[in-house]
């Protein structure tokens, strides 16, 4: 399947790459479809890109790299929503909004996004009770 791709131009994915949020996105609900593009053979950055929108495309990373006690706790609904029945099948990614320099970039970890790669369902998650933020800065630790 060809899509045309926010930092890599026109890509050939294959259907078993494609992410399916079945409730989309918060702020684009629409968007339903993504598959995560390498940005750069030895980065830990990746852009999860949207298969329908050239042009939606974010910035995500594992949140332990930059917070290594980051940790919540996922609530029931959504693990059944994902279908999710070993934890060695979730992968978790945090929305980065970048910044220069990169030192005041922040991470989104009041939402993270959860993928089952079993069966390449996610979802967005928004922790309630959380003392995490939308914009917590990946120059320090501070969680």
């Amino acid at each position: 399947m060809i899509i045309h791709t926010k930092y890599h131009g026109q890509m050939n994915i294959k259907e078993e790459q494609i992410i399916l949020f079945e409730s989309g996105i918060p702020g684009f609900l629409e968007e339903k479809q993504f598959v995560i593009l390498p940005l750069s053979e030895d980065s830990p950055f990746v852009a999860l890109q949207s298969v329908t929108s050239e042009n939606l495309a974010f910035i995500v990373v594992s949140p332990f790299i930059f917070f290594k006690n980051y940790e919540f706790d996922l609530d029931e609904s959504t693990a059944e929503l994902l279908d999710i029945d070993n934890i060695q099948d979730v992968e978790v990614m945090t929305i980065l909004t970048m910044a220069e320099p990169f030192e005041k970039s922040t991470a989104n970890l009041l939402a993270p996004i959860i993928v089952n790669r079993k069966n390449m369902m996610a979802k967005q998650v928004v922790l309630h009770d959380s003392s995490y933020t939308t914009k917590h800065p990946i120059g320090g630790e501070s969680c």
